[in-house]
C-alpha cells in the first residue's frame, strides 16, 4: 500500500477548446493517455492518489462529467483537493460532490483523510503572482500593491482553512501530516510565507503542491529540505505524467 501525488491534469474530454488555446508545450500532447499509462504501471487498487488540483477546464460539473470519470476509473483510492480552475468546485458545496462522487472520489476540504496514521491535510492555497515591475536587466524593482493587498487575504481564507483540517485532525488524535496545497507554498519573493509556518508549526513531514508548470515557473518555490519538512513539485509536466510515491 503506497501513497502517490500528482498535479495539473487539466482535462478535457469536453473543453477542447479552451485547452488547446491554453496548453501548447509538446509535454501536453495527448498527456492523459502517458499519466493512465503510468497509472496503471504504478499506482494498485490498494493504493491511494492524491490529486492537487486543476483537475478540468470544465466551467460547470456538467462540462467535467467525462473528466470525473477518467479520475473515477484511475486504479487506487483517490482524493481530489481544490486548483485555481477547478470552476465546478464550490468550497461549500463539497459535501454534495462527496455525496455525488464517493467511494470513488473524496473531494477534501476543510476536513482530512488518513493514510496509515498520518493525517492528509488539504487545501488550495494562494500565493501573490504579480505583476511585478522589472527593470531592464529583468530584476523585479516593484509590484502592483492592490492585487498584493487582495493576495493577502485569499492566502489569510487559505490559511484558516487548512488550520481548520489540521485541529480536526489533531482533536481525533493524529499527530503525523503531510500537507498538501495546490499553489506553491510560497512566491519567488518569499523565502517563507504563512503556509511553511503552519506546516512548521503541525509539524508536517511533506509539503506536497503542484500549480508551477512550464519549464520556467518549476523552480518557483521550495523543493526539497526546508527547516526539517521536505517539499516536492508534482505538477504534472514537471513529473512527466508519472506520479510522486510520496510513502510506502
Amino acid at each position: 500500500m503506497s501513497l502517490y501525488a500528482i498535479g495539473d491534469l487539466h482535462l478535457h474530454f469536453q473543453s477542447v477548446l479552451k485547452a488547446q488555446n491554453q496548453l501548447h508545450d509538446r509535454v501536453w500532447k495527448k498527456h492523459e493517455e502517458k499519466f493512465l499509462r503510468n497509472c496503471r504501471k504504478m499506482v494498485t487498487e490498494e493504493d491511494t492518489l492524491v490529486l492537487v488540483g486543476d483537475h478540468s477546464w470544465g466551467r460547470n460539473l456538467s462540462e467535467c462529467e467525462q473528466d470525473l470519470k477518467y479520475i473515477c476509473d484511475l486504479p487506487g483510492r483517490k482524493i481530489l483537493t481544490r486548483g485555481n480552475h477547478d470552476m465546478f468546485w464550490d468550497v461549500k458545496k463539497t459535501g454534495q460532490l462527496n455525496d455525488l462522487y464517493r467511494p470513488r472520489l473524496t473531494f477534501l476540504q476543510d476536513s482530512y483523510e488518513t493514510y496509515r496514521d498520518y493525517a492528509l491535510v488539504g487545501t488550495k492555497g494562494f500565493t501573490f503572482e504579480g505583476p511585478f515591475y522589472l527593470d531592464r536587466w529583468g530584476r523585479i524593482i516593484g509590484w502592483d500593491e492592490e492585487a498584493r493587498a487582495h493576495a493577502k487575504k485569499l492566502v489569510e481564507r487559505e490559511v484558516q482553512r487548512l488550520r481548520k483540517s489540521f485541529e480536526l485532525a489533531k482533536a481525533d488524535g493524529y499527530r503525523k501530516f503531510i500537507m498538501f496545497l495546490h499553489y506553491p507554498p510560497t512566491n519567488i519573493l518569499e523565502e517563507r510565507s504563512a503556509f511553511t509556518d503552519m506546516a512548521r508549526e503541525y509539524g508536517a513531514e511533506q509539503v506536497i503542491y503542484a500549480h508551477c508548470h512550464g519549464e520556467s515557473r518549476f523552480h518557483d518555490s521550495i523543493q526539497g529540505d526546508f527547516n526539517g519538512i521536505t517539499y516536492h513539485l508534482v505538477s504534472g509536466d514537471y513529473r512527466k505524467w508519472q506520479p510522486l510515491k510520496v510513502m510506502d
